[in-house]
């Protein structure tokens, strides 16, 4: 794909604790290579990948394929840090909220970054995949499978356990996300052209309820 050529332009941002790997994560997913050698992230930062997304929808042409461009920005994790990187969270259309298997207290906090998407993230429910990270270190995990499913079924999202030095669930947990959205995007696209043939053909009230954003809910 050259510049400038794809359909859809997605940011979606890294999130978690200062240490978790996001750096790396993101490094191996662009660029399929571990660095251990990563310094901490000093306020933002940004890689990009071209991908060729099949559409799951059955309200689509079968085989139909979108030239999608991500943009997967890296968060500093940093108390000091904070401010900056919640400015970023509503242009945002997908999160990877990431924690250390390795550390119990990065998994105790990313409580409270689910309350900072849901007040800051362009709306209640963003679409968010949650890992856990560095599962190839499991002679220092420290936080249980079982542990982080149960909060991941209490938000609502799916849970992937990845590993940049190895690339575990790299690729998987990206798509995962990009699926979400994806979803969400193609949705809220057939439920604007229903809305637009009811008009067209001189009925609008069959599909206001339709069309309603339901509480809580992003709108499209």
């Amino acid at each position: 794909m050259s510049d400038g050529d794809y359909d859809y332009l997605l940011k979606l941002l890294a999130l978690g604790d200062s240490g978790v790997g996001k750096t790396t994560f993101l490094y191996r997913y662009t660029d399929n290579k571990f660095n251990p050698k990563f310094i901490t992230t000093v306020g933002i930062d940004f890689r990009e990948k071209r991908v060729v997304y099949p559409s799951r929808e059955a309200t689509t042409t079968p085989g139909k394929t979108f030239k999608v461009h991500l943009q997967l920005w890296d968060t500093a994790g940093q108390e000091r840090f904070r401010s900056l990187t919640t400015a970023f969270f509503r242009d945002a259309m997908g999160f990877l909220l990431m924690f250390d298997l390795t550390s119990q207290q990065s998994f105790l906090n990313i409580r409270s970054w689910m309350s900072q998407l849901q007040a800051n993230a362009y709306c209640e429910t963003p679409d968010i995949v949650l890992l856990g990270h560095k599962a190839d270190l499991a002679d220092q995990r420290e936080v249980q499978a079982q542990q982080a499913q149960d909060l991941a079924d209490k938000y609502g999202v799916p849970y992937l356990e990845t590993s940049a030095a190895t690339g575990q669930n790299v690729e998987e947990a990206v798509d995962t996300l990009l699926d979400l959205i994806m979803k969400r995007m193609e949705s809220c696209v057939a439920t604007k052209k229903l809305h637009s043939s009811h008009v067209a053909n001189g009925d609008t009230s069959a599909t206001l309820e339709a069309t309603k954003a339901p509480e809580k809910k992003c709108s499209c």
